[in-house]
């Protein structure tokens, strides 16, 4: 990629990082375009769909989940473990609000451009939970996917403004209920 065009690429995902932050999945990529200072054609060339450019900006974090799922396994006790991941799962999908629906309907669409990032993430945290589970420190009655679909239930919880102050604590009740 040449210089002046990864400046670019660059300077619109984190423009757009903010963006999706400050207003969700569903932020204007008009404005994304103007406050990076390009035209929407580049935006575009870069990133053809909304869900292309979501995928750059997910994927990165999505990722960094799975890769401390893998640092907890390897340096934690599994209750421990698990419980620290699925904090931090909660978080990242609280960063960006909206992105749940997207990332839930891509666990289904192979054709997705989150496919791959949302499909390692939630096999990272059952491969945690199955651990806690073998070692006695978590339920048995859960899977992977009901992991997933805590988290992904607390993070709409997020986005509703009456229950957007409750996450934190129904996050560590849910945390709780999930250990043994």
């Amino acid at each position: 990629m040449r210089a002046d065009a990864k400046k670019n690429y660059d300077r619109l995902l984190a423009i757009a990082r903010e963006a999706v932050i400050e207003h969700g999945a569903d932020a204007s990529l008009r404005d994304i375009a103007r406050r990076a200072e390009v035209g929407m054609g580049t935006l575009y060339r870069h990133f053809p769909t909304r869900e292309a450019l979501l995928e750059a900006l997910l994927s990165t974090d999505l990722d960094a989940l799975t890769e401390k799922a893998k640092q907890l396994q390897a340096t934690t006790s599994p209750a421990d473990a698990l419980a620290t991941w699925f904090r931090e799962g909660v978080a990242f999908t609280r960063t960006f609000g909206g992105v749940v629906d997207l990332m839930a309907s891509a666990l289904d669409d192979h054709d997705s451009a989150l496919h791959a990032s949302c499909t390692a993430v939630r096999s990272a945290g059952a491969l945690l939970l199955e651990r806690a589970q073998e070692a006695g420190a978590a339920r048995t009655d859960i899977d992977g996917i009901d992991l997933f679909a805590l988290m992904a239930s607390l993070a709409w919880l997020g986005d509703q403004p009456a229950f957007a102050s409750r996450v934190d604590r129904l996050s560590e009740t849910i945390a709780n209920t999930i250990l043994a």
